[in-house]
């Protein structure tokens, strides 16, 4: 009776506050970054005039419904944004006294907030303005290869295969893509041949990996040489000698679709775009569902946290570790026909230019999420952009520190927002069944 009654008794303050004790701490990384945001944008204002004004254009000439641009006090607004930031640095803090950690659509305010600041202080005092569309627009161009490189490790390493080689695998890809649509005459046979070839480069992963137990980064390694070799001794010889055959720009055309290509901002920039960035959309949304959605999601996190178990229940470990490399090896591919049928350019030697690393980065500052990889490589994207912007528009900022910028944004971004990141656990491990 007493058991009864005690278990029926109402929760007390101090089994509350013991639960409470429960919660993860939540270390101060976002607020020092929040405040050293801030703390920047306030130094920015030693550069700045009291008189002058930021011009910012956010329209095109092709806009349905023209767009005036607006040009704002370069002084007050970057002093309103680094308000905004020391606010959200406060707010954070007080969060994080409650062992509640910053909400994700803080992180995007604080953000715009500063990037803003900077392209107010960029253009501040001239004559020429701030293109924000154009600016977008290469952004989203920018991270093609790394979302869809990043999606290609998300799916390898959720399996627990190490991609190292997404760098081969876009090379490859916009080798192929290249080399197929000028010798059809079209850009759409390109982008069928893309993820084929990267295709090739997953099987010879996995074949090493799964087979042979071979250590992954090693043959990740291998497989980036072997690609960047053997392409560039075919650029040298078969397609130099005719390059009229097998190296013609064949770009894709851009498809405009009306109605949501007229909307202000982001209409052009997400909805004039070629089928490359459509299929993007579409794999992005796809995977997220089929991964977190699914049972071939449930069955490839099994396999890539605890094969063993995976393999009780009569999950086949290594069959299902081999396709699900070939098909992020597809994926990263595919990406690979933007440096070439995307961009409407002909291939040139080593033409990836380490875009394959940068999209490892991304797919780890996204923990391993497909959209949480997918916002991490428009932000290298944003940031790699934006640096090509401000060069050629005379910034007054050093080349040197705009060419650096997306590797320093970077590495604010994953010492700030990401913290502790914990890999698939079988990540790397080859499975023997015994």
């Amino acid at each position: 009776m007493s058991t009864a009654t005690t278990a029926q008794q109402p929760a007390t303050p101090s089994m509350d506050a013991e639960h409470a004790h429960t919660r993860p701490k939540v270390g101060l990384k976002t607020t020092v970054v929040y405040a050293l945001a801030a703390f920047l944008a306030l130094l920015l204002l030693l550069g700045v005039d009291a008189g002058d004004r930021t011009t910012f254009q956010l329209g095109t000439s092709a806009d349905f419904v023209t767009i005036p641009n607006i040009t704002v006090p370069a002084m007050a607004t970057i002093l309103i944004l680094a308000l905004i930031m020391a606010a959200a640095a406060v707010w954070a803090f007080l969060l994080r006294r409650n062992r509640v950690p910053a909400p994700a659509w803080l992180h995007l305010i604080v953000g715009v907030a500063f990037v803003l600041a900077f392209l107010a202080f960029s253009g501040a005092g001239k004559s020429s303005v701030i293109p924000m569309v154009a600016l977008l627009q290469g952004a989203v161009m920018l991270s093609v290869p790394l979302v869809f490189g990043a999606l290609s490790g998300v799916i390898c390493e959720r399996s627990g295969i190490i991609n190292i080689a997404i760098e081969g695998q876009l090379l490859f890809g916009a080798f192929a893509a290249a080399v197929v649509a000028s010798a059809t005459g079209t850009g759409y046979a390109g982008l069928i041949a893309a993820p084929i070839a990267g295709a090739l480069v997953g099987a010879l992963l996995a074949w090493f990996a799964v087979m042979y137990r071979v250590n992954q980064i090693i043959v990740g390694v291998v497989l980036n040489t072997l690609i960047m070799g053997l392409t560039g001794f075919l650029f040298s010889t078969v397609l130099a000698q005719n390059k009229a055959v097998w190296n013609t720009r064949m770009p894709l055309p851009r498809i405009r679709i009306p109605g949501l290509a007229d909307i202000p901002v982001i209409g052009p920039v997400l909805f004039n775009q070629t089928i490359l960035v459509y299929l993007m959309y579409a794999i992005v949304i796809i995977l997220n569902f089929m991964l977190f959605r699914s049972r071939w999601g449930l069955r490839t996190r099994a396999v890539g946290e605890h094969p063993k178990a995976a393999d009780t229940v009569g999950i086949k470990v290594n069959p299902r570790r081999v396709w699900n490399t070939i098909l992020g090896g597809a994926i990263a591919g595919l990406g690979g026909a933007f440096f070439t049928v995307g961009t409407g350019l002909a291939f040139g030697r080593d033409m990836s230019a380490g875009n394959g690393f940068i999209a490892l980065a991304a797919m780890i500052l996204g923990k391993w999420n497909p959209l949480g990889a997918v916002a991490a490589a428009l932000l290298f994207g944003f940031s790699k952009n934006l640096g090509n912007m401000l060069s050629s528009t005379g910034s007054g900022v050093p080349p040197e520190l705009l060419i650096a910028l997306p590797y320093i944004i970077t590495i604010f971004a994953v010492a700030g927002f990401v913290g502790r990141v914990r890999p698939p656990a079988a990540e790397g491990i080859p499975y023997t069944k015994s």
